[in-house]
């Protein structure tokens, strides 16, 4: 494989949500992957007063601890939740279970490529916002964290 040839997939890949990408060429292998950029945002105690059946959710948690400040953990992509690698696997995390900055906590399916939706910070997971298989959309909620 040329250098040429990976500069033009590195360029692709800049153009598209893909963060992970494995090709082969004459034999010679080639994983190419970036960093994700996931965006997490405090959710304060005080709630607007219209909100989504999401949002009231959020809020149930939030309301049961006020003094605590959550973290939430967003898609970063469009895809198929998985909470585990295949069906007959465990999920990656249970609720109420200590997770490190950088487990893995979900998959997400997009164009048939399995992306691993890592957490944030280190804490315990409270809450998932997602069933199993559903359809997420980018910057959808998966999952609030509590921060350690």
């Amino acid at each position: 494989m040329e250098l040429e040839d990976l500069k033009e997939i590195i360029e692709l890949l800049k153009e598209t949500d893909i963060t992970e990408l494995q090709v082969e060429k004459d034999g010679t292998k080639v994983k190419i992957k970036r960093e994700k950029y996931l965006q997490s945002i405090e959710i304060p105690a005080h709630r607007p007063s219209v909100v989504t059946t999401q949002e009231t959710q959020v809020r149930e948690v939030v309301a049961e601890e006020p003094e605590q400040r959550l973290i939430t953990v967003t898609s970063p992509i469009v895809g198929t939740f998985y909470r585990s690698p295949s069906p007959e696997a465990p999920s990656f995390i249970e609720i109420g279970q200590k997770v490190k900055k950088g487990q893995v906590l979900c998959l997400i399916e997009a164009m048939k490529l399995m992306n691993e939706i890592e957490c944030e910070a280190d804490g315990t997971v409270v809450k998932a916002l997602v069933d199993n298989g559903q359809a997420v959309e980018y910057g959808e909620p998966l999952f609030l964290v509590e921060p350690a």
